[in-house]
């Protein structure tokens, strides 16, 4: 099977003419129908089995329907390992409007331990303690609750204890569309450790510098999409 090729390519739709042609934007209806009813992201492996193609054939029918999208309120993006069509961000207020969904906002301790299960996964509650210095059995057991973590077996050491890494939810809620997307971490810490000098400088009426927007994946963070902050707060 051909490995997923996110990447745009214009001439694979926009030169190929004839028969072949019009059997690439035959695909990419097909390909459209299957993401539209679907909501949730289908892999290239799933896209094959569905419409009985090759991976390249997909893939083509796929640059064919991000171009057609280019001017639409939906795009085709890549998350979790595979594809989903979704609203474009600059609309996203207005389908909450809508569709007003249950939302969540994540404390800085359900971030922090978030944090820590996705760069050091697979991970043990332990281990998490250590890092943060505090229990976390009841915002290990939010995290649980809202499918952002899952337990990954257990520690072959004494006690057996269980580990816990990263969902594909989690992936989908920061719009990840796998573990390599992350923000470094070493270069995450300076961030944060320049933020913090920030906030002393304001806070002793110095005028800081701004930090800029945050990178994609640096919602470790914040609260992500697609689940914005409102109300209700985890621990």
């Amino acid at each position: 099977m051909e490995s997923i090729d996110s990447e745009l390519r214009p001439s694979a739709a926009s030169e190929v003419t004839g028969d072949r042609g019009e059997d690439l934007s035959q695909l990419a209806r097909s390909l459209e129908a299957l993401l539209f009813m679907s909501g949730a992201s289908l892999s290239l492996e799933d896209l094959c089995e569905l419409t009985g193609r090759a991976a390249h054939d997909v893939n083509a029918g796929l640059d064919i329907l991000r171009q057609e999208c280019e001017r639409r309120a939906v795009w085709v993006t890549s998350v979790a390992g595979g594809f989903q069509l979704a609203t474009r961000p600059e609309y996203g207020e207005l389908v909450a409007r809508l569709l007003q969904p249950k939302r969540f906002r994540l404390s800085r301790a359900a971030l922090e331990t978030l944090a820590i299960v996705a760069y050091k996964q697979p991970v043990t509650r332990p281990e998490v303690e250590e890092i943060r210095g505090v229990n976390v059995d009841g915002v290990v057991d939010t995290l649980l609750q809202y499918e952002l973590i899952r337990e990954c077996g257990r520690r072959r050491s004494p006690g057996r204890p269980i580990q816990y890494g990263t969902t594909d939810n989690f992936l989908i809620h920061f719009g990840l569309n796998s573990l390599r997307d992350l923000p470094d971490f070493d270069r995450l810490g300076r961030r944060e450790e320049a933020e913090t000098e920030e906030e002393e400088r304001l806070a002793g009426g110095e005028e800081g510098i701004g930090g800029g927007e945050p990178e994609r994946g640096q919602a470790l963070v914040a609260s992500g999409e697609p689940t914005p902050a409102t109300d209700e707060q985890a621990p």
